[in-house]
């Protein structure tokens, strides 16, 4: 013993206490041989000393103590400890276990999840209660609840035979109370008003007293005053704690409090867990000087573990008593945390501090492990229920303190290894920053001292950017605001710090020494974390809250990219961060978990039985080199069974049928599956040949990169933009507080009950303004700062990158989660929508090419016959559709390069049958807007007086048009004759049919309003009605582009479809026309209702729309093309001339003369040039003399000649094989879309022309 006692140092042989104690008696003087008897029995009375008991206390009384009387001499001091427990049997008052739970056996009614340590609930169904295990019947009693959501609850007491249900809870049955401070009201079967309203991170006190039958509640140890007096009290009547709450909602209980607890603190216990401390501490500070004999006081700050065996087996003897004590909750909080912090109070940096790692090795050293891994969960659970509820104050004082604790532990290897298997979800906490609910309290006012907003808003309601006007006062207050911001986020940057350091302490992967480094125990953690989270079928006790997912995702790129570029100056070879992607193999060659998330090209286990993907995975697989290496077994586990069994075998397979397709569950991954070692590429299994054959980063570290995106895409994105309300109401209220001011100025002096009224308004305005922009401010610092913008920018380009190298392996497209692309197109419209007021987008480095490169990515994808996803193509084109609606995303779609325009035009003119076209349509409209036909306009005349809802919505821009793509699709319709007709002939089906639906809904809606009650129009039928509208709008839009750039597709008749085509037009156009133009009709009278929800229903849009295409055929041709036009037009049978005189507001004198206004072109000046209005006049002029002619020179024709279909035309074809006969405009277009006769349904092979014999 003598030999391995003297040998204990920092690695040695690691004796657990066990060995000390059993050393016998005849052993101990060897052990002891370097101290001799005195100078031990001095440090052994130094260290425990007797108690101050009256008596003979001086050193010449002392008994001698050696070791075999330490034992004996310790128990007897921690019996005077063993004060009279205030054991509960000795109160009477109560029944019930010592330690009080929540009651999850009986007491419960309703689905609810309850933590672990059964004091924490979550509630799972529509209103839940559960009570605790013990009740009270005489006496004063309290317990308190850490209120964690601000939802619904009903707080309380309440006895046995209250019976709850789904809908009654505490205080809704007569011997129930509660407390409700979500509705701030008392709850006993009536309710009133009482108390204040409480937010998350409250606590609430709910006493009772028994004696005088009284109930009261107190927030945050403030009194709300007797809720209940006169309660039920006597024989057989006992209350229980007891809770409602309803769905996600959350709180923890403590029976244990500072007042007069429900359950008694371990007094024993805590006074013996102290005392033991208190030696400990003498240990740490004394130091045996063997040379001297003699004792010597020194810092405990340098102590170390060093191999004096007499300090061990002191510990050892201390440790014998103090490592059960610290298995319990309450003593490790109290005792344990609070030493440990004490240490760190002094400041500096952790590493300053080497005794608390000393301490660490003390604790594994004498320990047994089961002691220790309780320990540290303890302490951790502490730490972090310490984190997440201690206030915010203004130096972020808690926070930063037990940020450093936990680092501190962290840095303990074997601590560290043992917290990170423990788990990843719950150390998420660690990394948010918690939002001040008041922000009083955080001390925001004294570090924010001068509030600001913005004064001045253009006539759209945004706010002016330009400072040039501010007043001199303005300046100062802002500047005076911006210094207070920056103050705040240096604070708030100190905690960011601190939480980096734990991820990278987390992510260390040098740390071999003790088995698995931390970064491969992490990953694995990691993944199933998102396993859960992605997955959420699991309960919502394990999804992390999106709040927390913000800084996490935050602090993990900032680690990645911190150990990326590390690794980078090492192996000078691989990629910077700068240029990080995820190599396309990682999702097809099976070594990353995507649990059952949507691929491109379907789910995984669709994917592998297609022959693509298989060929793919077998191809990329078919490495020579590879498939010799030793490693082939081991890899045969991951493949799929496809690919293997397609895989040209060098040696041979087992049968395929017996590979499992994963046999290495994620949980136990190595660190050699992950980075591979000479001759397996680890993650990167399966290079195909398109990938550069470069090292990028370590493998671990793509995927945590991987991870991070799947983040984003899980809740990060939503919360960014769900924190965006905060600046939108402070906007509103400085909109609001301006308003007011300006009504104060006008207020005539007259009227001072209202001036008192607006000044009352204004202050209350104020007010509001005051929190909310220091609120603002805490929120651009944790959310919104400029770092956090180049964060999601950098995730932005990591998509970018790794779908443009997963774009070029061809039919392996398919295995990439649909994530990424979600990811680039989310993290674009954040950066562009959500950072914007604070930081602009246009000073991100690289921005232009960025957005050229997102631009190639949509315009390619958004057709991508490799995309499967319906919800995913729909995004991609919602996506293009917004980036053509902005100047310079716009531009970007220029600046891709010309084949993909082309291709992307073409995939935009494709017939518009069997796929999405409302989006694509729209996209045809954007690039046109700003060139029609009075189609300058951003918002329509009639709503201009109306505030749109928010100004940044796409279809509120300002037209751009783009002449480059016009230029394109006007090549493309010009030289593909077939292309150009099958186009048209959907378009002006889709608009027949948009129109149709329209009027038809219309007829609804107005046969509903006209009823006396007035109320059966169904809002979302008024939602289809007005999208068809504007459908058919946007339609005839198109339209009017197509004729504008390329006409001869309707006038030149030598084409093929050309005349069909401009009889459908024609014919559609005197639809409309009639229908909107008729006088009192169905539509003037539908938007004389002016519906909400049918705002953009008005003559304008469309009508302006059908005569920039009359316009255009009939005044803006050549000649010939405006004969032929206008023959056309009035051979048509619904042709009225007086739709056309309607157009300038020129109708019957009658309905003139009638006292409604009239429509006209003329009316709307700003939106129609002189130019324009003096071509419809023109065209009216034509018009009119045409049809007088036309009219003179028709021979009227016997019913019998007309064209059995349309009645309109005469009969002039004749069908072959079957003989029957119509015009050639209906067979024409019937043929189009159908091969059967109209009559017999014979196929139809030919049709010849047909004139009416002479008659005889």
């Amino acid at each position: 013993h003598s030999s391995s006692g003297c040998h204990i140092s920092k690695g040695g042989t690691v004796l657990s206490r066990r060995n000390y104690r059993l050393a016998s008696d005849t052993d101990k003087p060897k052990v002891t041989g370097i101290v001799n008897e005195k100078l031990l029995s001095d440090y052994l009375h130094h260290v425990f000393p007797a108690s101050s008991k009256p008596g003979p206390a001086s050193a010449a009384y002392r008994k001698t103590l050696t070791f075999q009387d330490l034992g004996a001499h310790l128990e007897k001091l921690l019996a005077e400890d063993n004060v009279t427990e205030d054991s509960r049997d000795q109160i009477e008052g109560c029944l019930g276990p010592s330690t009080v739970v929540l009651d999850h056996s009986s007491g419960f009614e309703g689905l609810l999840f309850v933590d672990d340590d059964l004091l924490g609930v979550i509630g799972h169904s529509n209103f839940s209660s559960i009570r605790a295990t013990t009740c009270v019947y005489k006496g004063k009693w309290v317990y308190e609840v850490l209120i964690s959501s601000q939802g619904l609850m009903q707080i309380g007491w309440c006895t046995l035979n209250c019976r709850f249900n789904q809908e009654e809870g505490v205080g809704d049955t007569p011997d129930s109370y509660a407390y409700d401070g979500n509705r701030v009201r008392k709850w006993n079967v009536t309710t009133t008003n009482y108390g204040k309203s409480w937010a998350a991170g409250d606590i609430v006190s709910c006493l009772i007293d028994l004696d005088e039958g009284t109930i009261t509640f107190c927030l945050n140890g403030q009194s709300l005053g007797v809720a209940f007096s006169n309660i039920k009290t006597g024989p057989g009547v006992a209350y229980f704690p007891a809770i409602s709450l309803s769905f996600k909602e959350s709180v923890a209980f403590n029976f244990g409090s500072r007042y007069l607890p429900l359950q008694s603190p371990p007094t024993t216990d805590l006074i013996k867990a102290n005392r033991l401390l208190g030696y400990l501490k003498t240990v740490l500070s004394t130091y045996i000087d063997t040379q001297e004999e003699k004792l010597v006081e020194r810092d405990s700050g340098v102590w170390q573990i060093q191999g004096d065996p007499t300090i061990l087996v002191t510990l050892a003897h201390i440790f014998n008593h103090f490592a059960p004590l610290m298995c319990k909750v309450y003593l490790v909080e109290d005792v344990l945390m609070n030493f440990l912090l004490s240490i760190l109070e002094g400041g500096g940096s952790v590493e300053e501090h080497p005794l608390i790692q000393q301490l660490l090795d003390l604790f594994w050293l004498l320990m047994e492990d089961h002691e220790v891994s309780e320990c540290l969960k303890q302490l951790m659970m502490s730490l972090l229920r310490a984190y997440r509820f201690s206030p915010i104050i203004p130096d972020l004082g808690f926070q930063i303190h037990y940020l450093r604790l936990t680092t501190a532990i962290l840095r303990h290897e074997k601590s560290r290894k043992y917290l990170i298997t423990f788990d990843v979800l719950r150390s998420v906490v660690f990394f948010y920053i918690k939002t001040p609910l008041r922000v009083k309290e955080a001390g925001l006012e004294e570090l924010i001292p001068t509030t600001w907003w913005p004064t001045r808003f253009d006539k759209e309601g945004k706010d002016e950017r330009d400072t040039r006007e501010e007043t001199p006062e303005e300046r100062l207050r802002r500047r005076a605001y911006e210094r207070g911001c920056h103050r705040l986020k240096k604070r708030i940057e100190v905690v960011e710090e601190l939480q980096v350091q734990i991820l990278r302490l987390m992510l260390n992967n040098k740390d071999k020494g003790t088995g698995e480094a931390s970064r491969y125990i992490f990953l694995n953690k990691f993944r199933k974390f998102l396993q859960e989270n992605a997955s959420n079928r699991g309960n919502p006790t394990v999804l992390c809250p999106p709040e927390y997912m913000v800084c996490f995702i935050h602090r993990l790129i900032t680690a990645i990219r911190s150990y990326w570029d590390e690794g980078k100056r090492k192996s000078p070879g691989s990629i910077s961060s700068e240029d990080a992607y995820v190599p396309p193999q990682l999702f097809y060659n099976g070594k990353v978990d995507y649990f059952d998330l949507q691929r491109l090209g379907g789910l995984l286990s669709h994917l592998k039985k297609t022959p693509s993907g298989a060929v793919a995975m077998g191809g990329a697989l078919a490495r020579p080199s590879w498939l010799s290496s030793p490693t082939l077994g081991r890899a045969n586990r991951f493949l799929s069974t496809a690919a293997v069994s397609l895989m040209t075998p060098r040696r041979p397979l087992a049968p395929p049928e017996k590979v499992k397709v994963r046999t290495l569950a994620v949980e136990q991954r190595t660190e050699e599956d992950i980075e591979g070692s000479h001759g397996n590429d680890g993650l990167l299994l399966g290079r195909p040949f398109e990938e550069p054959d470069q090292p990028i980063t370590e493998k671990s570290l793509l995927e945590i990169l991987d991870g991070v995106v799947m983040m984003y895409n899980l809740s990060v994105h939503q919360q960014l933009g769900k924190m965006v309300v905060v600046s939108d109401d402070v906007h509103e209220y400085a909109v609001a507080l301006k308003d007011t001011d300006e009504k104060i100025a006008r207020c005539p002096s007259r009227r001072p009950d209202i001036l008192e009224e607006l000044q009352k308004t204004q202050k209350v305005f104020a007010e509001k303004l005051n929190h909310l922009s220091r609120r603002l401010a805490w929120i651009n610092a944790t959310i919104y700062s400029k770092e956090k913008m180049l964060d999601v920018y950098w995730l932005l380009q990591v998509c970018i990158r790794t779908i443009e190298h997963a774009d070029s392996t061809g039919s392996l497209f398919t295995f990439m989660p649909e994530f990424y692309l979600n990811v680039a197109m989310n993290s674009y419209s954040a950066l562009k929508n959500y950072f914007s007021p604070s930081n602009c987008m246009e000073e991100l480095p690289g921005y232009e090419d960025t957005l050229a490169q997102l631009a190639a990515i949509l315009a390619k994808h958004f057709a991508d016959p490799r995309i499967v996803g319906t919800d995913i193509k729909d995004s991609l084109m919602q996506a293009l559709a917004s980036y053509v609606c902005y100047p310079q995303s716009l531009r970007a779609v220029e600046r891709i390069p010309e084949e993909q325009r082309m291709a992307m035009m073409r995939n935009l003119l494709a017939p518009y049958e069997q796929r999405p076209w409302a989006q694509t349509n729209w996209i045809l409209v954007r690039l046109w807007r700003g060139c029609g036909f009075g189609y300058r306009y951003t918002r329509l005349p009639h709503l201009l007086k109306t505030k749109p809802e928010d100004a940044n919505l796409p279809s509120l821009q300002k037209p751009c048009p783009s002449l480059l793509l016009q230029r394109h699709m006007a090549e493309l319709l010009s030289q593909d004759k077939d292309m150009a007709a099958s186009f048209l002939n959907s378009v002006l089906n889709q608009l027949n049919w948009a129109f149709s639906e329209f009027i038809g809904m219309i007829q609804e809606i107005q046969q509903a309003a006209e009823w006396p009650e007035r109320n059966f129009v169904d809002t979302r039928q008024l939602k289809v009605c007005a999208t068809c509208f504007d459908l058919s709008v946007s339609l005839l839009r198109v339209l009017e582009m197509t004729i504008t750039l390329v006409p001869e597709i309707f006038l030149d008749w030598t084409r093929p479809s050309a005349e069909l085509l401009l009889r459908r037009l024609a014919q559609l156009l005197n639809q409309v026309l009639n229908r909107v133009t008729a006088e009192r009709n169905l539509f003037d009278r539908v938007v004389n209702l002016r519906l909400p929800g049918l705002e953009s229903v008005d003559h304008y849009p469309i009508l302006v729309a059908v005569t920039g295409i009359l316009v255009r055929i009939l005044v803006d041709s050549d000649k010939q093309g405006i004969s032929r036009a206008a023959s056309v037009l009035l051979s048509d049978p619904c042709f009225q001339l007086r739709s056309i005189q309607y157009l300038l507001g020129e109708g019957d004198a009658r309905a003139a003369s009638a006292d409604r206004k009239h429509f006209s072109l003329h009316t709307y000046t700003d939106y129609i040039s002189t130019e324009e209005e003096q071509k419809v006049e023109q065209m009216l002029t034509f018009l009119t003399e045409e049809s007088k002619q036309a009219a003179a020179s028709t021979a009227p024709t016997s019913e019998d000649d007309l064209c059995p279909i349309c009645y309109a035309h005469s009969i002039s074809a004749i069908f072959k094989p079957c003989s029957h006969k119509s015009c050639k405009a209906c067979i024409n277009q019937h043929l189009m879309n159908n091969k059967d006769c109209f009559f017999c349904k014979a196929t139809i092979t030919g049709v010849d022309d047909y004139t009416k014999p002479a008659s005889s």
